[in-house]
């Protein structure tokens, strides 16, 4: 049909309808009660480009800490069930298939899902999309599970763990008067019920003047705090507990303490239902010990920084006055030496970012930059300082990104530094750069040594070496906590994907739009 004839016949749209049909389309997916993603099959890895509001709701992830991620986040460590095999042949066939599976909600809570998978085909019959539809049906499986047990049985039990329950008390007892951290059960007012021995001793009182008081009356009211007052009365109608809270207070008869208070319900039946166990932790020393060691780095990555400088000046000078005809020995010393300065240049350059990390002072002078071209340089530079190993790039984003251009090449070029280091036998890093729904994502690929999964998400903290790898190759564990921290400065994501042996892949996201940026409070 001609041009004309689509503006004059019945079956003519606008640019408003179709934009119209979109918002509400996508309005229908927010407010459905069912989890729905979205993965783009065109992409390495199937990434997730879409999920609506319930998918949030169900897993407990936020959009950014979903989207550019495979589906297979979901299952945690718990990746050898036999469904998945039936997952993989459909995506292979491009088929529809409805499986029950096991996934683990972000806090690490289990959950079964009910998953509806659809392809999406082009005209050319190519799938290009999954369409992914998830119902939580734990209820429904505890209850099928509850159902194969008989009567009979579940009185045995109920006496066998009554008659446990009776004879560990004394037991159960004697352990939390023994933990070296000051236990307080609370009533659901909030009223003090017991302490255990080391509350008594670590703030000098006795259990008549505490216990049966409200928790806000102890003391000098060091806990009458309006902030850990809400915080508190939501555990028991939310369930959610009370993580890290610092009180800092000039404690009676202890003096000036800077305490970790962490609050739970307990999650038990009959008389002991609905109350609260609060564990109070001492760490003045602790975080005192911290400050001096930052202050330290600081002051040590400051005094060394000027002297270096000097020295790299005077090998510069000894480089350009080097004769062509000098012994090729010295030539060679020199060059070490320059190489070496760099490298405690680079060192120094992380211990100041630490520094200004913990301190709150890092500084981000976000410009709009070719984010393609950026990677391309970062790689480049690798490559002609490596010999060994070749750097493989594929994708691309046709992006302008607005952000801090060199923090972003210091992370890039962090993580392709370990990739080549952390795989000395292997001759090849793969690097995949696209743009996933409103993100950028980053993926680099090593084949090396990998790393175990209870180190995997330890890698990011600071100072933090996986015990296998500290033994074969140096370094002080603070490149990928620097990393984490300017990625985290730009509202996005970094995380590894990695297999013991066979190598390792750390990807990052960065938020196109500026509503997803950093200090967001999520």
């Amino acid at each position: 049909m001609p041009l004309d004839g689509l503006k004059k016949g019945k079956f003519s749209f606008s640019q408003e309808t179709i934009k119209q049909d979109f918002e509400l389309l996508t309005v229908a997916l927010d407010a459905s009660i069912s989890g729905i993603i979205i993965t783009d099959n065109q992409q390495p890895d199937n990434p997730i480009i879409y999920c609506n509001k319930a998918f949030e709701n169900i897993t407990g992830y936020k959009r950014k800490e979903i989207i550019g991620h495979n589906c297979r986040f979901l299952q945690k460590d718990d990746r050898e069930q036999s469904v998945k095999q039936v997952l993989r042949e459909a995506v292979e066939k491009g088929e529809m298939c409805i499986v029950e599976i096991r996934n683990y909600k972000k806090d690490g809570t289990l959950f079964w899902n009910e998953l509806y998978m659809s392809p999406v085909k082009n005209a050319e019959g190519v799938v290009t999309y999954f369409i992914g539809v998830q119902n939580d049906i734990s209820r429904r499986k505890a209850a099928e599970q509850e159902v194969k047990h008989n009567q009979a049985q579940m009185e045995q039990r109920i006496q066998e763990r009554t008659k446990d329950l009776k004879e560990s008390q004394e037991y159960l007892s004697s352990i939390v008067q023994t933990v070296r951290e000051s236990l307080i059960v609370l009533s659901p007012d909030l009223k003090v019920l017991s302490v255990n021995d080391h509350f008594v001793r670590t703030f000098k009182v006795t259990r008549e003047e505490t216990e049966g008081e409200l928790l806000y009356a102890l003391g000098n009211g060091q806990w009458d705090i309006p902030e850990l007052k809400h915080l508190l009365e939501q555990v028991l109608p939310t369930n959610n507990p009370v993580i890290d809270f610092e009180v800092q207070h000039d404690f009676p008869h202890i003096g000036k303490k800077l305490m970790l208070v962490n609050a739970y319900r307990i999650e038990l039946e009959g008389s002991f239902k609905d109350r609260i166990l609060i564990a109070i932790e001492d760490i003045t020393d602790r975080r005192a010990i911290e400050q001096r060691k930052d202050d330290f780095l600081s002051i040590a990555s400051h005094e060394l920084k000027t002297p270096l400088t000097t020295i790299k000046g005077y090998i510069q000078i000894i480089n350009r006055i080097l004769p062509q005809t000098a012994d090729e020995k010295l030539k060679n010393a020199v060059g070490k030496t320059s190489l070496y300065v760099d490298r405690l240049n680079s060192l120094i350059g992380e211990l100041l970012d630490v520094s200004r990390i913990q301190s709150g002072n890092i500084e981000l002078h976000s410009e709009p930059f070719d984010f393609d071209e950026m990677l391309r340089e970062a790689v480049d530079s690798i490559q002609r300082a490596t010999q060994g190993h070749e750097i493989k790039v594929s994708g691309s984003t046709g992006c302008t990104f607005n952000g801090d251009e060199s923090h972003i090449t210091q992370v890039v070029t962090n993580l392709l530094s370990n990739a080549i280091k952390y795989s000395p036998d292997r001759k090849s890093v793969d690097v995949h750069v696209a743009q996933v729904s409103d993100f950028i994502k980053v993926s680099v690929t090593d084949h090396g040594v990998g790393i175990p999964p209870e180190d995997r998400d330890k890698v990011f903290e600071r100072f933090y070496r996986v015990g296998n790898i500290q033994q074969r190759f140096p370094g002080m564990g603070i490149g990928l906590y620097v990393c984490s921290e300017i990625i985290k400065n730009h509202g996005g994501t970094l995380w590894v994907e990695s297999e013991l042996g066979k190598g390792s892949t750390f990807n990052f996201t960065l938020p196109l739009n500026k509503h997803e940026g950093g200090h967001d409070g999520e």
